[in-house]
């Protein structure tokens, strides 16, 4: 093979592969675009509830059935002396058996597979923001390492 031929051969893969990485990077550059635009709207719904306190006037909230949350009442209360398991919904409850259960502190993932839950960022993530929102409320107590554990258990070792 002569250097001409080669050199063709050579510019033809990379012009074919940079034209892939052009088309990957449209597709990231438009997911990015899509987030960015979550962002927002998800920033100005904030803003205009007070972080979800208040109503958003989006829905009657007379054509609500009442219950936990719907019509503003929190899905996890602050928790008060003297009060059970009955006030959550039965998804948090059965995240506080998962980490009554444990050993010591649990972290989302084991949360999440012992929820039969895959252990993809998508399915993980939103068992972490519940665990945050239980420990927030004094249902759950946060370690230092990031690990939770039951608000009633001293805080042991990350497992």
């Amino acid at each position: 093979m002569d250097v001409l031929t080669w050199t063709i051969e050579q510019r033809m893969r990379l012009t074919e592969r940079a034209e892939l990485l052009r088309k990957e990077l449209a597709e990231i550059d438009a997911e990015l675009g899509r987030l960015e635009a979550a962002e927002v709207v998800f920033g100005q719904w904030a803003e205009a509830t007070d972080g979800g306190r208040r109503p958003s006037g989006i829905v009657d909230s007379e054509r609500v059935a009442a219950g936990p949350g719907t019509g503003g009442m929190r899905l996890v209360p602050d928790r008060v002396e003297g009060m059970g398991l009955e006030a959550l919904t039965s998804e948090y409850r059965r995240i506080m058996e998962i980490v009554a259960g444990a050993d010591g502190p649990v972290m989302a993932k084991d949360v999440a597979m012992a929820l039969g839950r895959e252990l993809t960022p998508g399915k993980v993530e939103p068992v972490r923001g519940q665990l945050r929102k239980l420990a927030d409320r004094g249902w759950l107590k946060r370690t230092d390492q990031g690990a939770i554990c039951r608000a009633d258990r001293p805080v042991l070792a990350v497992t």
